[in-house]
């Protein structure tokens, strides 16, 4: 996964649900769009040079992930949510 692959912005609908699982510091199932599944506790939403990154706690480690690597997450409280970009 090269980081100098241009960003694709994602739907503002999922934004706002990363954002709300951020806020409540949720535990997400991600699917990342390698194929990767991580389960992970949603803590930030950063943006750095225009890419938009998911900030995670994975087992205490602090990851970033690009919102546009993301192919859906999931939590009880707000279902499955798959990724469109904008």
């Amino acid at each position: 996964m090269s980081l100098n692959d241009a960003y694709q912005p994602i739907n503002c609908d999922d934004y706002d649900n990363l954002e709300l699982a951020c806020q409540q510091n949720l535990l997400l199932t991600l699917e990342l769009k390698s194929g990767e599944v991580l389960k992970v506790k949603a803590s930030d939403l950063v943006s750095r040079k225009n890419v938009e990154y998911l900030i995670i706690d994975d087992a205490g480690s602090t990851l970033e992930v690009r919102l546009d690597k993301i192919a859906s997450f999931s939590h009880p409280q707000i279902g499955t949510v798959v990724v469109s970009e904008e």
